[in-house]
């Protein structure tokens, strides 16, 4: 059984700005400096594109994990998707949609995820990552959003 769940961001940043932020291989890797995550193949730094991929290599409760995904969908500066093609999940997709209203730009976040490893995996997706995964996505989006970056 999959995990879903959605994470708004809203910020003074045009639509335009954030969805080329949101696919910046060096936003991404600033904003997860913690876990130690970097862009070993792929596209590395700069931006990513449709059909392109990246794989990411970080350290994650002290466990090393390797994962590369392909961006799928997009539709700039509306929207995009990222798909995981190897990685730790049995399944994992991230839409990404950017659109404006009278308070500023909000980015919405949906994120489909499965744990592999059957019952054991569900209990992981219960215990750990249904609050560890929307931490993640908060750290992201807090670090794409502070200004001078």
């Amino acid at each position: 059984m999959a995990v879903y769940f959605e994470c708004l961001t809203t910020t003074d940043i045009s639509a335009q700005e954030l969805f080329e932020k949101s696919l910046s291989i060096d936003a991404h890797t600033g904003s997860m400096v913690d876990s130690g995550e970097q862009a070993i193949a792929g596209v590395t730094s700069g931006q990513i594109g449709l059909g392109e991929q990246v794989t990411w290599k970080a350290t994650h409760f002290g466990i090393p994990f390797r994962m590369t995904s392909e961006i799928v969908e997009l539709s700039a500066p509306r929207q995009f998707t990222d798909q995981q093609v190897r990685g730790p999940f049995k399944k994992f997709r991230h839409e990404h949609i950017f659109f404006e209203t009278a308070q500023g730009t909000v980015m919405v976040d949906k994120i489909h995820f499965e744990a592999p490893l059957g019952p054991l995996g569900w209990l992981a997706e219960r215990l750990v990552l249904s609050w560890y995964m929307p931490k993640l996505i908060r750290v992201r989006n807090a670090y794409l959003v502070k200004d001078g970056q």
